[in-house]
């Protein structure tokens, strides 16, 4: 079970394997799939990049098919998910949010933060730099770095063709050089793939992408 990074318990480090997927906006037949996948693939962990809901309707099997499986999750809110149903999925599912908590798995450190700058539950540039910035510090010693963000980050391909993007999701790349940003929100752009330095970029959607570390 993961644990927080405080007080983490390492495993020896390994391949590890995830499935990232982002705005199932409530579709139960592609969690249902995923987690199908997940398990098939036997991945090591489920990072979900906001938006289970679609304007914080109806959270009701957006995770238990993963947890049923004994997947682990770890998630971030998007700006369609409220701060109560957020909270109420983390602890009924006993799930991480990155907003709120770092993990390690294996010898790769997580972090992140959700919502976007539009949408019932906004957040502006500053907060989402600065939650990056103290969620980071967590995973620190961590050989490798993913950071998990709803928003993607400004000036890129994924900018390109779909609207504006984080100028704070930017800079917090750019300053603190994960080795993978994962991000969703912009769902036409599922499946690009580019460059920030060093960064691999990625661009999440509800098909869900199994990555190799």
């Amino acid at each position: 079970m993961i644990k927080n990074t405080k007080k983490q318990e390492r495993k020896k480090e390994k391949t590890i394997r995830i499935l990232a997927a982002s705005d199932i906006h409530e579709d139960r037949k592609a969690v249902k799939r995923l987690a199908e996948k997940a398990c098939k693939e036997k991945v090591d962990l489920v990072v979900l990049c906001g938006d289970l809901t679609f304007f914080d309707m109806d959270w009701k099997g957006l995770i238990g098919p993963f947890r049923e499986k004994g997947l682990e999750v770890v998630f971030i809110p998007g700006n369609h998910d409220s701060p109560e149903t957020t909270g109420l999925l983390a602890e009924k599912y006993k799930i991480k949010n990155l907003q709120e908590y770092s993990v390690v798995v294996g010898d790769i450190g997580f972090f992140g933060c959700g919502g976007a700058n539009v949408g019932p539950y906004p957040i502006s540039e500053r907060e989402l730099y600065e939650t990056l910035k103290k969620n980071l510090k967590y995973v620190k010693d961590a050989k490798k770095k993913i950071m998990v963000t709803h928003m993607p980050p400004s000036g890129t391909l994924i900018e390109k063709f779909s609207f504006p993007c984080s100028k704070a999701v930017r800079k917090a790349v750019e300053t603190f050089k994960p080795d993978l940003h994962l991000s969703g929100h912009m769902h036409e752009t599922e499946g690009l793939e580019e460059y920030i330095g060093k960064t691999k970029v990625m661009s999440i959607g509800k098909h869900g992408k199994i990555i190799r570390l």
